[in-house]
């Protein structure tokens, strides 16, 4: 497997995440924005842009040229060499942790899985650009992100495979559990928010989720209720163009980014597949939570390369001139150009990635296979902090049935 397609031994915050963490104070203040302005546009999922398409912010081309940007420069200015090789290693050690996530399902160790192929510049540019004191809540795709917050892979995995209901300490990274329910974890983030406020905390929340969410109305009361009591939220809309087989424009009449307008804060789309725009426009977002501005709505334009889930066939509802318009527009291989051009790597950098590549599709690989089926018991626990009668009783019966199996065995 090339290094273009793959992903680390050990999940860390690379130095581009170490740049995140301190949080960007370049830039001036922006209390309003009704449309992002920038010097270049990107291609639809046809490939082809009209004059009537709304503008959307890049930093890099999808040959990898660098292009000025006057208001989001400033947030990835004082980036370096060492920091940009950080944000390629983070997603092409993603990219290989997700395909061997999709393998394994296909060979029967886990029950199912939401690939992330092609949305890898969203979620680790939007990942670095939090700080460690920030709150992180997920849908079920985000597996960059994870990795970004050093959550390892392999407790990703987990609940795939149903040995547990998680698999990690949300509080031990500030990374939330998995939601399944479309468009729950918005509200989650902005009870959350709310409370930071309340707090008096010099931190922030993202929350993430898709177009398809965006007709949730669980989406709809968290923009209404962060905005009305001006929660540091940012909310982090990754547009793959496809809400399982609904196509964006069956999703919308308006671009995602404009909604917040009806709301009262600012929305911005962001080239998806560009991670330095990523990372500038998510660090803007931050800031300004967390400087009391409020909440921000971010729409990453990108492209889901596979299927929603495992159990997908996209060749049911899309076309390859599609996908292969969206390919030419790779992530990985859109920063891999700009290192070569810039000068920044060389093919040793490339030859110790592809090594550690595989040692994480290994370790993966092991680490499933090694996963003890859970308890039985386990559901019962850590639904009450202090217990629950309802919960003992039901134990109790549950107990009581187990224990009828091995009356039966021993008859």
């Amino acid at each position: 497997m090339t290094v273009d397609s793959s992903a680390a031994s050990e999940p860390r915050r690379s130095a581009a995440g170490k740049a995140g963490t301190t949080g960007s104070k370049t830039g001036t203040k922006r209390t309003t924005r009704t449309t992002s302005r920038s010097t270049t546009r990107a291609a639809t999922g046809s490939g082809t842009r009209t004059s009537t398409d709304p503008e959307l912010v890049q930093l890099l081309t999808p040959e990898g040229k660098r292009v000025k940007n006057a208001e989001y420069d400033a947030y990835v200015a004082g980036i370096t060499p060492e920091e940009l090789r950080g944000l390629y290693r983070d997603m092409v050690l993603t990219r290989r942790f997700d395909a061997e996530a999709t393998a394994l399902q296909r060979q029967g160790e886990l029950g199912l899985w939401a690939s992330l192929l092609g949305q890898e510049a969203a979620q680790i540019g939007s990942g670095r650009a939090t700080r460690e004191d920030d709150y992180v809540f997920p849908t079920y795709r985000e597996h960059g992100v994870a990795w970004c917050r050093g959550v390892d892979p392999t407790n990703l995995l987990g609940m795939f495979r149903g040995v547990n209901h998680g698999g990690w300490d949300p509080n031990s990274n500030n990374f939330h559990l998995y939601t399944i329910v479309i468009g729950s974890q918005t509200l989650h983030a902005t009870g959350y928010a709310m409370g930071v406020a309340k707090d008096g905390a010099d931190s922030a929340v993202i929350a993430y989720f898709g177009d398809g969410a965006s007709s949730q109305g669980d989406v709809a009361e968290s923009f209404t209720f962060s905005a009305v009591y001006n929660a540091p939220v940012v909310f982090f809309c990754q547009n793959n163009q496809w809400a399982i087989s609904e196509p964006t424009e069956k999703q919308t009449r308006v671009p995602l980014y404009q909604r917040a307008q009806g709301f009262g804060f600012p929305g911005v789309r962001v080239d998806g597949n560009d991670v330095l725009a990523c990372l500038a426009v998510t660090r803007w977002a931050l800031e300004r939570a967390r400087s009391g501005e409020g909440p921000t709505l971010v729409e990453a334009f990108t492209y889901r390369m596979g299927a929603h889930t495992t159990s997908d066939d996209p060749t049911r509802y899309r076309g390859d001139e599609e996908r292969l318009a969206w390919e030419a527009k790779d992530p990985i291989l859109r920063l891999r150009r700009y290192l070569e051009a810039s000068n920044h790597t060389d093919d040793g950098f490339f030859a110790e990635l592809e090594a550690e590549s595989e040692a994480l599709g290994k370790r993966v690989r092991e680490a499933v296979r090694a996963m003890p089926d859970p308890d039985k018991f386990a559901i019962f626990e850590n639904v009450y902090a202090d217990g629950h009668a309802l919960v003992d009783e039901e134990r109790a019966q549950f107990a009581a049935y187990q224990a009828s199996f091995a009356d039966v065995e021993g008859v």
